[in-house]
């Protein structure tokens, strides 16, 4: 085994020190060329080498980037004779996102001893007004998970500190579930979690960020009732509590708590694009099939990497699992990647990149969302039922663009037959996925409202020329990669609209600053949107409305894979 293992971090490795190699076969810049009615892997390429340019930093929902990016689309369906169905007889649905910071002020003291925010300890913002605190006691709330662990009714008004057992396989952070610890606590004055240490610097980095959250979430929230929650190290514990933690028993009680936790909050514009394609039946244009994609991604950072490096990196570890799914990636091959990485800086400079471009996710979905509105809009024959396009703002940091949308849509919601989302859907390799290949394509959530619709689609499958193997296993019940609660569908599906979830797959680019469009299969992507777009044209042709035959879930409710 480590033999085999071994030659493939070296065959991977070698493979990147060559500017020929088989992912670099296409160029970094592209000559951009007037798009065709069809849908051709040339127009994906010439609109994703202009939406994933670095001249779009990322565009990140809630920055002038994100703004330009939709403007870009605004102005293609505009070009495309396409109706505006955004507000105000325009085609842009304003998002109501706010950026939320700490403030200036915020800290914590014990007996005139101060705790410093981002070094003694690191708040994390519950998206709502925090309670205020100032003199409430602090309390030992035991070990998370023990049975000790102080009550709800026992927290009550006070200043919890819980600590986190430490184990070989699990690392303290990892072990806790904020979102549950706040609902459990609710009426605690505040939480600390003692599990500072355990988190790394560019963790903590990520939290000193503006947190970009809905408005209408904290609107929902009861922003008089959250209580601050901090992490904090062991020597921090031991100021709260006035004796280090593992000489105390659940319930000992310690110092009065000063201070505050509070975060300024500042409009933060974003928007979804909203479009629509009348039907060509006066009877049926009242409904529509939605077809969406997400125009965010993750922005850029302050600190520039060697793109070659983290490819390298990630591609031999995409390989070594790809080989052994089960085995967990050694030491000893991140030392032997590592090793052969910097016998690859001495054969060419490095190439500096800060910018997640992003044009996989979901640059792939954007064009294709593109590409098959304007095959529908030059078509000589239009769908029965209207169609409308959607492009979700704010995907990445929660599905925001997608909840807001659904929540207040531009079209009656009970108009919508189904929704077509694709998010990820230029990649599906041999080398990014298990079984993948030209044919290889993941569906979720088709059958889950709607036998009819996920039947539809197989059917519409097998009278292709070259039919697409489809990957069923994350849309398992309980899958832990928890796809179908992850992209935009979901918010439709959780008001019963039948919905198709079409993706290419993971890869080792996700998130990375090497999402880049040369590493794009823009003949794979073609297949993709032309499958998409003969999918709504059966939806929209049918004489029926796709029939939901599952039980729907409660809107407001969790997600449940």
């Amino acid at each position: 085994m480590q033999a085999a293992g071994r030659s493939v971090i070296l065959g991977a490795l070698v493979a990147m020190a060559s500017p020929a190699a088989a992912q670099m076969a296409l160029p970094l810049k592209h000559a951009p060329a007037r798009t065709q009615t069809a849908i051709t892997p040339a127009d994906l390429m010439t609109r994703l080498y202009l939406y994933s340019d670095d001249s779009m930093m990322g565009r990140l929902a809630g920055s002038e980037y994100n703004l330009k990016a939709t403007a870009y689309i605004a102005a293609e369906v505009k070009r495309f004779g396409l109706q505006p169905a955004g507000d105000s007889g325009g085609y842009f649905q304003n998002v109501p996102l706010v950026k939320r910071q700490l403030e200036a002020s915020a800290g914590l003291s014990v007996d005139g001893t101060l705790l410093r925010p981002w070094d003694d300890f690191v708040p994390r913002d519950p998206g709502a007004a925090t309670r205020a605190f100032d003199g409430a006691q602090a309390v030992y709330a035991g070990v998370l998970g023990d049975s000790t662990q102080l009550s709800p009714d026992q927290a009550n008004g006070k200043f919890i500190v819980l600590a986190v057992r430490r184990g070989p396989n699990l690392p303290p952070a990892a072990q806790v579930n904020r979102g549950a610890l706040l609902a459990k606590y609710r009426t605690a004055a505040g939480i600390a979690v003692v599990a500072l240490e355990t988190f790394p610097p560019q963790a903590i980095n990520f939290f000193r960020q503006p947190q970009t959250i809905l408005k209408d979430n904290m609107a929902m929230s009861d922003t008089t009732s959250l209580p601050v929650y901090v992490y904090v190290n062991a020597g921090g514990a031991r100021t709260l509590l006035g004796a280090p933690i593992d000489s105390l028993r659940a319930g000992a009680t310690g110092k009065a708590v000063h201070g505050s936790v509070s975060f300024s909050e500042t409009p933060a514009p974003a928007r979804n694009v909203v479009a629509i394609l009348p039907g060509s039946d006066p009877k049926l244009r009242g409904e529509y099939v939605a077809i969406g994609a997400h125009n965010d991604h993750v922005g850029f950072d302050h600190d520039a990497v060697d793109h070659d490096s983290i490819r390298a990196y990630n591609d031999a570890v995409r390989k070594l699992q790809l080989a052994s799914p089960t085995h967990r990636v050694t030491p000893d091959q991140v030392q032997q990647i590592h090793v052969s990485i910097d016998s690859l800086h001495r054969l060419h400079a490095a190439r500096r990149d800060s910018i997640f471009n992003g044009a996989d996710d979901d640059g792939s979905g954007t064009v294709a969302l593109l590409e098959i509105a304007e095959a529908f809009a030059g078509a000589r024959v239009k769908p029965k039922r209207s169609l409308i396009f959607v492009s979700h703002t704010g995907e990445e940091l929660g599905l925001f663009g997608s909840q807001y949308f659904t929540d207040h849509p531009t079209v009656p919601r009970d108009s919508i037959v189904a929704q077509l989302n694709m998010d990820m859907i230029g990649r599906g390799r041999a080398d990014d996925e298990t079984g993948g290949g030209p044919g290889y394509l993941q569906l979720i959530g088709t059958r889950r409202l709607s036998t009819e619709l996920g039947d539809l689609i197989e059917s519409v499958n097998k009278a292709r020329k070259q039919p697409f193997t489809f990957d069923y296993q994350f849309d398992a019940s309980g899958h832990p990669e928890q796809y179908y609660c992850r992209s935009d569908h979901y918010m439709y599906a959780r008001y019963g609209i039948p919905i198709a979830f079409f993706t290419t797959g993971n890869h080792r680019d996700y998130h990375q600053v090497t999402d880049e469009p040369e590493y794009i299969d823009y003949d794979k992507l073609a297949h993709v949107a032309q499958f998409v777009y003969d999918i709504a044209a059966t939806v929209a042709n049918l004489d029926h409305r796709v029939v939901v035959d599952k039980p729907k879930p409660d809107p407001h409710g969790n997600c449940v894979q």
